[in-house]
């Protein structure tokens, strides 16, 4: 089924709103890559491509979803909250002592999490784990993570990489968000990469590139990773850090830096919201 694209860009705005207003009451977390991705899992969540039940969130026949790169994991949160994981209140107690809403993702506190991840490298691995489990047990759920260029430069992503290959797990998928920043600056300074999806490719990895913001484009890669066989699958999303938000996209100094009231104002106003 094809989804209501306008639809989905509603909600992706709607999302980065709510990822905008956690954060600035937080006073900490990570902006840039959830803005950046929101287009992504927005697509991922809400286009038909996740077979999972919040009211069951435990259901041993669900999809997986790990976010590798768990510091983004504000627009996570914020889906989470929207598919009826938990209230969206909860949103509001993000960092917070107490608060169900970790800095980096838990399962043992969130529901719909199912990976605790932070520790770039091995969300990718337990998600390669986890795809292979299904297979041993007979199962036919998909993996899906989320990682990124920045986090391809942990060695452990490659040993991922080239492990799954090998055993042909065809029913994982990686969407890496490739904006080309980390917390050092642009990764063609920090350490060059070079081109990421042709070094996955010569692996033996189906391999895609799309823009990460067109939702149609996103929606058409995700169902051609489906019919891989034989082969993990990647999608590269070139994505813009900060999306939607003038004076932080493509800007390194917001990828975890929270804003202050008046730049909330400014970017809910930017972005069409309250």
């Amino acid at each position: 089924m094809t989804p209501d694209f306008q639809e989905l860009a509603i909600v992706a705005n709607e999302l980065r709103g709510d990822v905008l207003r956690m954060l600035q009451l937080a006073g900490s977390g990570h902006p840039g890559g959830s803005l950046g991705m929101t287009d992504v899992f927005t697509t991922l969540w809400f286009g038909g491509h996740l077979k999972v039940d919040p009211q069951n969130p435990t259901w041993e026949d669900r999809d997986r979803f790990v976010l590798s790169n768990g510091h983004i994991c504000p627009i996570l949160y914020a889906i989470l909250a929207r598919q009826d994981y938990f209230p969206r209140e909860e949103l509001w107690t993000l960092r917070k002592l107490g608060s169900s809403l970790q800095g980096h993702p838990d399962f043992h506190f969130t529901k719909g999490v199912d990976c605790c991840t932070g520790s770039l490298g091995n969300g990718v691995s337990v998600a390669l784990g986890m795809a292979m489990g299904a297979r041993a047990q007979g199962k036919n759920f998909r993996v899906y993570a989320g990682t990124s260029d920045g986090e391809s430069q942990e060695g452990q992503v490659w040993e991922m990489a080239s492990a799954a290959a090998h055993h042909k797990v065809d029913n994982l998928t990686l969407l890496m968000d490739r904006n080309g920043i980390q917390i050092d600056g642009f990764t063609k300074d920090v350490m060059d990469q070079g081109d990421l999806g042709a070094k996955y490719k010569s692996f033996g990895w189906h391999v895609q590139e799309v823009d990460g913001h067109d939702m149609m484009a996103i929606h058409q890669a995700l169902n051609e990773a489906k019919k891989a066989s034989g082969k993990p699958q990647l999608i590269v999303c070139n994505t813009v850090l900060g999306k939607g938000v003038s004076f932080m996209e493509n800007e390194p100094g917001w990828h975890g830096v929270t804003p202050d009231e008046e730049q909330l104002k400014k970017a809910l106003d930017e972005l069409g919201l309250d």
